[in-house]
């Protein structure tokens, strides 16, 4: 898998601490999250373990990697269904239809929202004794995102009247959202198996779909690379196959290679595109095969998650100024068609990455 630049993305990193006082009172770190966004749709937040214990991130990997190592038996009763929720297995997901041979080089489970501390979900024997961990984990990623979003809505300046600080966070409590926690697994892949190293993609070219995704990395396990804005075409179709501008994105940025674990990487997903009239970007991103090392490349691990607003929330333009002022439109719908709530889009989108799982006769849009 051909790169064409091999200089490292120049995501900013941005320390969110903001000393213990509340999110909505950092103008300037609000407003430096917000560059970032204009111009990568990327942002690393500083991982100094104070709004996720290091200890919790660890335990999570090493859960995760005791799923991943267990019997297909044992995880085959949890696969995945229409609610987005359970195991998916090696090419399962084909996130570049377009682009790849086959799907993607990877496995994944997906923890939904839990319900007073259980899950809404089979539990795979790995996972099962560990559920009150999971949800307070989840909880953790949950409260962060809603930390972030503040400090977007201060950095759009979101008239107080509609909201202010709190536009966004009120549009992820007090419901039902998609929200997703995710274990994902990308094996080395063995010579000898069907593997085209020249084509074949861990995750193909895609936007996430919710509002934010946190994605917390393994040091020495590279393969994130995304297309900077900047990059592509103002007019015109966007190429997102190997002739694009793919750039590697680092596990530890300069500046945080002595932090006691990688800076979580923050990046906008397409609704949180569309409320701000495409200012903040939903970048396309991907994970390969890295090219240094064996072809196969070596096992890596991450886990993302995936922050939905309440399944019930129209998308529709925020009341801020600074976005009403842009003529540009993000893309996700034609112009005129009615809004669709923030479940409809998902829906979508999914129907689209998981070709088989879906029957089309259900679809009403």
């Amino acid at each position: 898998m051909s790169v064409i630049n091999k200089k490292l993305a120049k995501i900013p990193v941005v320390d969110i601490t903001c000393g213990g006082a509340p999110a909505d009172t950092y103008s300037d770190v609000a407003k430096a999250l917000c560059s970032a966004a204009y111009d990568y749709g990327f942002v690393y937040i500083r991982n100094q373990g104070k709004d996720i214990p290091i200890g919790a991130i660890d335990r999570a990997f090493e859960l995760s990697k005791s799923l991943f190592a267990s019997p297909v038996e044992e995880k085959e009763p949890c696969k995945i269904t229409e609610n987005n929720r359970g195991w998916s297995g090696m090419h399962t997901e084909t996130l570049d239809a377009k682009n790849q041979r086959v799907g993607d080089f990877k496995e994944a489970f997906n923890l939904g929202e839990f319900v007073k501390g259980k899950a809404q979900q089979p539990l795979p024997a790995a996972l099962v004794d560990h559920e009150s961990f999971l949800h307070e984990f989840q909880h953790l990623c949950h409260c962060l995102v809603l930390k972030i979003l503040t400090l977007f809505a201060v950095g759009l300046e979101i008239r107080a009247e509609n909201g202010g600080a709190n536009w966004f966070k009120f549009r992820h409590e007090d419901g039902p959202t998609s929200s997703i926690l995710r274990l994902l697994y990308y094996p080395a892949i063995k010579p000898s198996e069907n593997f085209q190293p020249s084509v074949d993609i861990r995750a193909g070219a895609h936007s996430d779909y919710g509002s934010i995704t946190l994605l917390f990395q393994r040091p020495g396990q590279p393969g994130l690379e995304i297309v900077p804005p900047s990059t592509l075409p103002a007019d015109g179709v966007k190429d997102y196959g190997s002739a694009a501008s793919w750039t590697p994105v680092a596990v530890y940025p300069p500046g945080t290679e002595s932090d006691p674990s990688p800076p979580i990487l923050v990046n906008i997903g397409d609704l949180l595109c569309y409320w701000t009239n495409g200012l903040l970007k939903s970048t396309v991103h991907r994970v390969v095969f890295p090219q240094n090392g064996p072809q196969g490349g070596e096992d890596r691990y991450s886990i993302a998650y995936f922050a939905h607003p309440r399944n019930d929330t129209v998308l529709e333009p925020i009341p801020s100024t600074i976005v009403s002022s842009r003529k540009e439109l993000s893309g996700i719908g034609p112009e005129g068609k009615k809004s669709i709530t923030a479940a409809e889009h998902l829906m979508g989108r999914l129907k689209a990455t998981y070709l088989n799982l879906y029957n089309d006769d259900d679809e009403k849009k």
